[in-house]
């Protein structure tokens, strides 16, 4: 099934005797979802150390007011966007912003660290939900030829919470105190709803597809491998030990399980079919690739940036903030290139550009400056920003209408899991390429050599990631009906 254009949206409508709302107030509360998102991880992060000090929590039990949320999200993304495909997208997505934005109340108001880090995890819920059926509501809102135009607006809305989110959130503290970074997204969160509930158009009734009966089984086993996959890339501060073999091993275990569940199961929550579509194979393998990249800018960027360059830390807070005003100003032109020049064709440019701006900074030198990283640095961004939003409208064009949900959410789950990945995997590899135990107390031509090979490492990640698109769009060419 194609996705639905402006004349099908308005016969919707119209048989359920509404007038269709102007497209903009829809978008408008769904990109408002997206900053919410993105804003829960962004402030939150900031204000740990003071966390640390309000409860007289050690760092690895603050820690997990930021893994609390990211672990509820990866693990219930794909699920919740199967369920809004079989309830309606509508009513679920409004229950969404509605526990997002009481589990925010609920955490300005805890008055312990494990009551904090549960309403986290409730948040989280709510954020898994907006992140994932605001895409999908995409197709159901805005004429086809404009997909990628509001794929774009969704993901600059997501990189303005990630780059306001710390500023905002220091604001926050230093004024009113660290509560107030859960309880501004009150007020946001109730706009998001009104919007939503007044301007999305009705969900579509469910097909026999979209009305199965839902996978308890498949849910709980994909809910319990992520989350062990996530936790083996998070627990030990970096280490690699006993307890992260031992939950890989069952990451591994719970693949195989869920594969095999799925295959049996009369409606499954993601058909095993989906992945013999190899655009949409390619598309995912992509996804988590370039996340694991983008990544490792937030991981390695402040350490070359005082380690190396000896600036403080409010020089380094500006330059790292470079990186999401620069995906924030590049999102709807990127989608508007999409839009005009075809999806796929702007997936391969995006990837080109970034891999040139890893290349760059792998061949950087310390006496170039802050320029020397500043510079490849947005050029990557860019790449990111235009890949990301060709990639998120190929993939969501070629979707079944019954099946958005899904789709989008194991999109979403791509991303987070490379984000996941990169944040340990590529840390590591940054570790060890500067020869040190503790990169934090490291010589500074250790941390600038261990950069450069870090970002080596990640231009040919990005050189893989071409080669899937290659391959992908070859496999596509030679199946039936390619």
């Amino acid at each position: 099934m194609k996705l639905l254009d402006a004349g099908r949206v308005e016969a919707v409508a119209a048989t359920a005797g509404r007038t269709v709302p102007p497209v903009r107030w829809a978008l408008a509360g769904l990109s408002l979802s997206m900053l919410l998102s993105s804003l829960g991880t962004s402030t939150a992060n900031v204000g740990l150390p003071t966390l640390a000090q309000v409860f007289d929590a050690s760092f690895q039990q603050v820690q997990w007011i930021v893994l609390a949320y990211l672990l509820a999200i990866t693990t219930l993304i794909v699920s919740v966007g199967r369920l809004g495909d079989m309830i309606g997208r509508r009513r679920l997505l409004l229950s969404g912003i509605s526990l997002f934005t009481g589990a925010s109340v609920l955490c300005g108001l805890a008055p312990s660290l494990w009551l904090l880090i549960a309403a986290r995890a409730a948040q989280g819920l709510g954020a898994a939900t907006m992140m994932a059926l605001a895409m999908a509501f995409v197709g159901a809102t805005v004429p086809k030829e404009r997909t990628g135009s509001a794929m774009g607006l969704l993901g600059t809305m997501s990189s303005v919470g990630t780059a306001l989110g710390p500023s905002l959130g220091g604001l926050l503290i230093a004024g009113p105190g660290w509560r107030a970074i859960f309880l501004v997204n009150a007020p946001l969160g109730v706009l998001a709803l009104l919007l939503a509930h007044r301007h999305l158009p009705p969900g579509l009734q469910g097909t026999k597809t979209g009305r199965g009966r839902f996978d308890h089984v498949g849910t709980l086993l994909l809910a319990l491998t992520l989350g062990a996959y996530a936790l083996a890339m998070t627990v030990g501060r970096g280490g690699f030990g006993p307890l992260n073999a031992a939950l890989l091993a069952a990451a591994a275990v719970g693949v195989g399980l869920f594969v095999r569940t799925e295959a049996r199961a009369a409606s499954p929550l993601i058909r095993p079919a989906v992945f013999r579509d190899p655009l949409l194979s390619a598309s995912l393998g992509m996804s988590a690739l370039v996340s694991t990249v983008m990544m490792t800018t937030l991981v390695v960027g402040p350490f070359y940036l005082s380690r190396a360059l000896g600036l403080d830390e409010a020089p380094v807070g500006l330059v790292l903030s470079a990186g999401p005003l620069v995906a924030a100003l590049t999102g709807v032109p990127a989608g508007r290139v999409a839009d005009r020049f075809g999806a796929q064709r702007m997936t391969f440019a995006g990837l080109a550009v970034v891999a040139a701006g890893c290349a760059a900074l792998s061949l950087t030198s310390e006496t170039l400056g802050v320029a020397g990283y500043l510079v490849p640095l947005v050029v990557t961004t860019a790449g990111y920003a235009l890949f990301q939003t060709a990639n998120n409208t190929a993939v969501m064009a070629g979707a079944d209408a019954d099946r958005r949900g899904v789709v989008s959410g194991v999109l979403n789950l791509s991303r987070n899991l490379g984000l996941v990945t990169g944040a340990s995997v590529m840390g590591a590899v940054f570790a060890l390429a500067s020869a040190t135990t503790d990169v934090a107390t490291a010589q500074p031509g250790a941390v600038a050599h261990g950069m450069r090979i870090t970002f080596a490492v990640a231009a040919t990640l990005i050189v893989a990631a071409i080669a899937l698109a290659v391959g992908g769009r070859a496999l596509a060419r030679r199946s039936p009906g390619g």
